[in-house]
C-alpha cells in the first residue's frame, strides 16, 4: 500500500511540474484565490471598537464560543490585501489547533465573535497583527485578511 501512495504521490508531482527535491513551496501549488473583498472591509462588515472587521460566511449552529483561556481547531486561509496567500490550514489539508491567547490579537478577538461551525472573513489591521515591534521578521505588514471556520472548541 505505501509502494502505490508513492507511486501516485509522484504521479500528482509530475502534473503539477513539482521538483522532488522540496525547493517548491507548496503552498505555492495549492495557492486559493483570494475573495473579491479583500482589499478592503464590506460595507456590511461589522466593525469593532479595536478596528477589525468581520463578515459571517457560514452561520454556525452551535452554542459554544471560545473564551481566552479555550484551544480551538479551525481551518483558516490568509491573504495580504493585494491578494497574496501566505498562510493555510486548507491548503494543507490540516486543521490547525491552538490557544485562542496564543495567537496575533486580531484573531484572539475574532474567534471569540465566533460559535462552532461558523466560517467568518477578518480584516484584520496591521497593529492588531504582524505590525508591531516584537513580530517575526517574515511576517506579512498591513491589513490581513483571513478566511476562518471553526471545528471545535476544547
Amino acid at each position: 500500500m505505501r509502494f502505490r501512495l508513492s507511486i501516485v504521490a509522484l504521479l500528482l508531482c509530475a502534473l503539477a511540474a513539482c521538483q522532488p527535491s522540496g525547493e517548491e513551496d507548496p503552498l505555492k501549488l495549492a495557492a486559493l484565490p483570494a475573495p473579491p473583498d479583500v482589499a478592503a472591509p464590506p460595507a456590511d462588515a461589522v466593525r469593532t471598537s479595536s478596528g477589525l472587521a468581520s463578515k459571517v460566511l457560514q452561520v454556525g449552529m452551535s452554542n459554544s464560543r471560545p473564551g481566552p483561556r479555550n484551544n480551538v481547531r479551525v481551518h483558516y486561509t490568509g491573504w495580504t490585501t493585494d491578494g497574496v496567500m501566505f498562510d493555510s490550514s486548507v491548503a494543507r489539508n490540516e486543521p490547525a489547533e491552538f490557544g485562542v491567547s496564543d495567537v496575533i490579537p486580531g484573531w484572539t478577538e475574532g474567534l471569540q465573535l465566533m460559535v462552532v461551525g461558523e466560517k467568518r472573513r477578518f480584516w484584520i489591521p496591521g497593529n492588531l497583527a504582524y505590525d508591531v515591534p516584537d513580530a517575526r521578521p517574515d511576517a506579512p505588514k498591513g491589513m490581513l485578511v483571513f478566511d476562518v471556520e471553526l471545528l471545535a472548541v476544547r
